[in-house]
């Protein structure tokens, strides 16, 4: 069943002067492969929870739809791991967009993913929200006490879409990016408005990652870790605020430090 988020295993301890055997949580990792009007589109490996978001967020991400209104029906066979999306109208999927491809979890090499339909999917971001530094303290310091998949685990990641004064939702995957789209597809589900919203996010800011939040519509993103060269690039000239090693009373503004006000 793709429906267990966890899994227990027989593990040896090492406690620096024994062996010891035990048992610990392990995080389940799974493969979804999208079935989009009859053909296969792609396969996601991702963490078997709340998929339906999985599935509209990255559908939304790829360019394939712009709001969820675009889907007639979409079945979730988490038994076989598949999802059937049809779309209400039919498209034609240009090769050099979209292929059929694995999506793995392995986020280092999430950049040979990238094709043409980012320049269209990825939005400059106009907001005029800003916050204080005690507000992404608190932001960060909340995710990491909501994260109790990752405490039990030490294996998967976390996102939340956030306002000015708390979390609104978490969501958690073994794939950062999986995580972002959880958050995307329940926003398009629900109809959030983004224009005042942050994201809170676990991991590395990778370009991958930023260009997630530009597709999502967020115009400052919030981290525990570091950014990499290229998210910041492109964080610059899309408009987005990134903010890593948040920990402790410090962290660093990369980009767009208007938006963080004393």
């Amino acid at each position: 069943m793709l429906s267990e988020i966890t899994t227990s295993q027989s593990v040896v301890k090492y406690n620096g002067r024994t062996f010891t055997k035990e048992k610990d949580d392990i995080a389940v990792e799974s493969a979804l492969t999208i079935i989009l009007d009859g053909e296969e589109f792609a396969t996601v490996v991702c963490t078997p929870s709340e998929l339906t978001e999985l599935v509209v967020g990255f559908l939304a991400s790829e360019g394939v739809i712009r709001v969820f209104q675009d889907i007639q029906s979409i079945q979730i066979d988490e038994d076989q791991g598949f999802a059937y999306v049809d779309l209400v109208n039919k498209q034609s999927i240009r090769k050099d967009f979209h292929s059929k491809r694995f999506i793995g979890s392995c986020c280092g090499k999430g950049r040979q993913f990238y094709f043409h339909n980012d320049v269209r999917t990825a939005k400059t971001i106009m907001t005029k929200l800003t916050i204080t530094p005690e507000q992404c303290q608190h932001l960060m310091k909340q995710l990491q006490e909501s994260s109790a998949y990752f405490q039990q685990t030490g294996g998967v990641h976390n996102a939340a879409l956030c306002t000015k004064s708390g979390m609104m939702i978490i969501r958690t995957d073994i794939g950062r990016h999986n995580a972002l789209d959880k958050l995307f597809g329940y926003c398009l589900i629900h109809r959030i408005s983004l224009k005042d919203k942050i994201i809170a996010f676990s991991g590395r800011i990778s370009s991958e990652i930023l260009l997630k939040a530009a597709k999502i519509g967020v115009g400052i993103i919030l981290s525990k870790s570091a950014p990499t060269n290229l998210a910041l690039n492109l964080a610059e000239e899309l408009g987005i605020t990134a903010v890593g090693f948040i920990r402790g009373r410090g962290f660093n503004i990369y980009t767009h430090q208007d938006r963080i006000t004393i």
